[in-house]
């Protein structure tokens, strides 16, 4: 089997917004100039392991509209095969709506498009699925299809299990996977309880309450946690003061695919992880801020 990584995901031009401070609800917040940029989970992480080093093909769908050919473009650019990415006749590309507070916290709201036109048939036979040694997926588009996705992967499986469902992850994904990566608030939300994300024993119970032998926590500024079966591993992140956190989640588990494809553990893959995830928060924007193996080195420097 190849190092190839494959992407089966989301590709959504942003529309962010730099605001004082997130509206709460029925107010209306003044912010500065939008940008459109390139974004979405999935076209995220293909741009950001190509630009690792990873050999990376994307798996989605696109409108027939301007938007569709910002996305396709962005993703060639970094050198990311786009020979699945098909386009959608009768719906628009997928779009977010970002605000982006002072300190680099955001808010996101997604209207999928075209991505929810990707079906489980299409998945089916796909080389770039089956003969991948690293399977990267998502929640931003069908859950059926994110299934279908798994069950036809060979390699490793790895799950960004975002936006995490409210009633949690159905067993069948969960079968197909090795390795989930929530966040802090995704833990809880999967684990049906209540997380105290600064105590460790419960976060560690929490993500083996998910039946996954391998699962990675990210932490934010304080790094990530590793439960590999009975090893339990605190990982810290570098001390940045952040400008955008947009796209390090997406960035970190890009990071977290190169290693696993190389044969890396998960201990060493998280090391590389956070670093990037820490370099990417101090650019603005998604897939313009994701950062080489050398620009995460000068930018941590």
């Amino acid at each position: 089997m190849s190092d190839q990584i494959t992407v089966v995901g989301s590709a959504n031009l942003d529309i962010v917004v730099p605001v004082p401070q997130h509206p709460s609800r029925g107010e209306t917040v003044l912010g500065g100039d939008h940008a459109r940029i390139p974004g979405g989970k999935g076209a995220n992480q293909a741009v950001a392991a190509a630009r690792l080093g990873g050999a990376v093909s994307f798996v989605g769908r696109i409108g027939a509209d301007a938007a569709g050919v910002e996305l396709r473009s962005s993703l060639m650019n970094a050198g990311v095969s786009c020979a699945e990415l098909k386009e959608v006749a009768d719906a628009p590309s997928g779009i977010a709506l970002i605000t982006v507070g002072p300190d680099g916290d955001n808010a996101i709201v997604v209207s999928p498009g075209a991505n929810f036109h990707l079906r489980p048939a299409d998945i089916e036979n796909l080389d770039a699925v089956t003969k991948a040694s690293v399977v990267l997926l998502q929640l931003e588009i069908p859950m059926d299809s994110t299934i279908a996705a798994a069950r036809r992967a060979k390699g490793k499986v790895i799950l960004d299990p975002a936006p995490a469902p409210a009633d949690g992850l159905p067993r069948e994904l969960l079968d197909e996977v090795d390795v989930v990566i929530p966040n802090e608030t995704e833990l809880a939300t999967l684990a049906r309880r209540h997380v105290d994300p600064d105590n460790q024993d419960d976060l560690v119970d929490a993500a083996r309450s998910l039946a996954i032998p391998q699962v990675v926590v990210t932490l934010g500024s304080r790094g990530a946690l590793v439960i590999d079966g009975a090893e339990v591993t605190a990982v810290p992140a570098p001390v940045i003061e952040a400008v955008d956190t947009t796209a390090a989640g997406d960035a970190f588990r890009a990071a977290m695919a190169v290693s696993v494809a190389a044969g890396q553990t998960l201990e060493q893959g998280a090391a590389s992880a956070v670093r990037v995830g820490a370099a990417t928060a101090l650019r603005f924007g998604a897939q313009p801020s994701l950062p080489t193996a050398t620009e995460v080195d000068h930018l941590l420097t």
